[in-house]
């Protein structure tokens, strides 16, 4: 629908009475989207990889990142119908947000005359229904049952309460610029990688001190916490005991600017979604209602706008893994860390050694300097 468009490129011909998988990703780098397809249901039943109790929706919404296995049966009246995406937004912006619908067409094949127009899908949430998306959700779960439940760990060795904040950073010389935090500590790129780092046992490059906790608890969803919002910069990492049972809480804030959902990925290992909601989270009444029975295993789960969302998994991949916002600019402004996995007790839960012709570390050096001949 942009005057770029070629609307001979984007068609999809279908026979009539076939089921398709759709295998949705959502490459858009800073925004979560809403996706439906005019007069169809979609049955979504996988996300990140991993099978879900079958959702039958007329739409779905998908974080930045984020993965769906989506099945559509062409059963319709012979036709031409729209594939429609837009952006969710979920910040308050009064209305200043990109308006563009990205479509497709969905064309069946047989004889029948061709619409003027593709029937446009009127279940496609408005740009700013905050409901839609947390009702679509809400209804993810696992394919387990409380006769067969999943692994979800249960003897939690590390719990971790982790606040997502849109900060500034204030400077000697009292200038501050935008930074974005997990537990008020903005990543920092390091000059060598923490993998390389830790692989080479090389000190003076990262910390092990990322906080398990804020710096300082308070209404964290509240309407003036203009007070919290000062944060540092730092390379901290939270080192982990192979085989250790992870719980973290992220809570979503209001520090600073309008408050948005924060999609959270972690590289090397899923996790299990076993609670989410709005407002704070209560240490002592939220973890009465965890889902420990059928809750989704996912690597990307959005911590919602003004709400938190809880997550358990186990340390079984030994390795440096980093964890971070899947909208590229909190990326990049530093809505990150790291997880270290030590190594186990056997070679199979251990990283490899070195090959015996890996080049040193000082030669690495050596040869990254070296002029380009």
């Amino acid at each position: 629908m942009c005057n770029c468009s070629s609307e001979s490129t984007y068609r999809r011909l279908v026979d009539y009475g076939k089921t398709y998988l759709l295998r949705l990703i959502n490459a858009v780098m800073n925004v979560e989207m809403f996706f439906a397809i005019a007069q169809h249901n979609l049955t979504v039943v996988g996300m990140d990889g991993a099978y879900i109790k079958p959702i039958v929706t007329s739409y779905i919404m998908i974080s930045p990142g984020q993965t769906m296995d989506i099945l559509v049966t062409t059963n319709a009246s012979l036709g031409h119908y729209y594939m429609a995406s837009r952006q969710y937004d979920n910040v308050d912006q009064n209305g200043n947000i990109n308006k563009v619908n990205a479509t497709a067409i969905l064309m069946y094949r047989g004889n029948y005359t061709p619409p003027a127009s593709p029937s446009f899908p009127d279940t496609l949430p408005s740009y700013e229904d905050f409901g839609a998306a947390i009702w679509f959700t809400k209804r993810i779960r696992s394919l387990a049952s409380k006769d067969h439940p999943v692994n979800v760990p249960k003897n939690i060795t590390t719990r971790m309460f982790i606040t997502s904040t849109m900060n500034a950073i204030v400077y000697p010389d009292n200038i501050s610029n935008l930074a974005c935090a997990l537990n008020n500590v903005s990543w920092l790129d390091p000059s060598v990688d923490v993998l390389l780092a830790y692989y080479r046992n090389l000190s003076g490059y990262y910390t092990t001190d990322f906080p398990d906790q804020p710096p300082t608890y308070f209404n964290f969803t509240g309407p003036d916490v203009e007070s919290n919002v000062i944060t540092s910069k730092g390379t901290r990492v939270k080192e982990l005991n192979y085989g250790e049972h992870v719980e973290i809480v992220f809570q979503g804030t209001t520090v600073y600017l309008s408050p948005e959902d924060h999609p959270i990925h972690i590289h090397g290992h899923s996790f299990y979604v076993v609670g989410s909601g709005l407002g704070n989270f209560d240490h002592i009444s939220d973890p009465h209602g965890f889902n420990l029975v059928d809750p989704p295993e996912l690597n990307t789960v959005a911590i919602p706008k003004k709400g938190w969302v809880a997550v358990r998994f186990s340390a079984t991949n030994p390795g440096v893994w980093f964890l971070h916002c899947h909208i590229e600019k909190h990326l990049s402004w530093g809505m990150n860390f790291v997880f270290i996995v030590k190594n186990g007790a056997t070679p199979e839960t251990s990283i490899r050694e070195p090959p015996p012709n890996m080049p040193s570390w000082h030669w690495f050096v050596i040869c990254c300097k070296a002029p380009r001949i």
